[in-house]
């Protein structure tokens, strides 16, 4: 049996400012199996909680009481924010940019840019907002306050607040209660 120990899972403060983010509020748990690319360009809020596994690149935004589960991916090179009180579950991944699959020209990271065709988007997620697992997020989206999205839906354009969607592409399924509001 692999027991974890707490002490030791998360980075301590003193190891969080050494990272060297743009901004880094109080209460901050990141795992110490996350990867953290470009730090200088993220910024996190207070109470937040990044699990194993996760990838972090690109300049991001996290607000406050924000969870990010095992296995996400936030590739922030159009930039990428979340919302208070929202989060990620396992092995949602945001893509604030994306490559021309067309065939008219080269994919990867390590070409000059003249050899490829990269659309850089912003991604926003407000207040309140939930992704199930296994979603993913185009560029150019924007995800209304309280959104709720279903498991291994595919968010190509914009959802509209309070609603629930889900499926490939995600689609409208239900209003979502505001209840959650009365407990803050």
């Amino acid at each position: 049996m692999d027991l974890v120990n707490n002490n030791t899972s998360f980075y301590s403060r003193d190891e969080l400012i050494k990272i060297g983010f743009k901004s880094l509020g109080s209460n901050v748990q990141l795992s110490r199996k996350a990867s953290i690319y470009n730090a200088k360009k993220i910024e996190i809020g207070n109470h937040v909680r990044i699990d194993d596994f996760c990838i972090l690149s690109g300049t991001i935004k996290l607000g406050n009481n924000i969870h990010i589960s095992a296995f996400c991916g936030l590739y922030g090179a159009g930039t990428i924010s979340m919302e208070d009180y929202s989060g990620l579950s396992p092995r949602t991944t945001l893509f604030s940019a994306s490559d021309d699959f067309s065939g008219d020209f080269l994919i990867g990271p390590l070409l000059p840019e003249e050899y490829t065709n990269v659309k850089k988007a912003p991604i926003n997620i407000g207040k309140y907002c939930q992704l199930g697992a296994g979603c993913i997020v185009l560029p150019n989206v924007t995800i209304g306050e309280g959104v709720s999205v279903g498991a291994i839906s595919l968010v190509n354009k914009d959802l509209q607040a309070w609603k629930i969607y889900k499926g490939i592409p995600a689609k409208y399924y239900k209003e979502r209660s505001k209840l959650l509001l009365n407990l803050l």
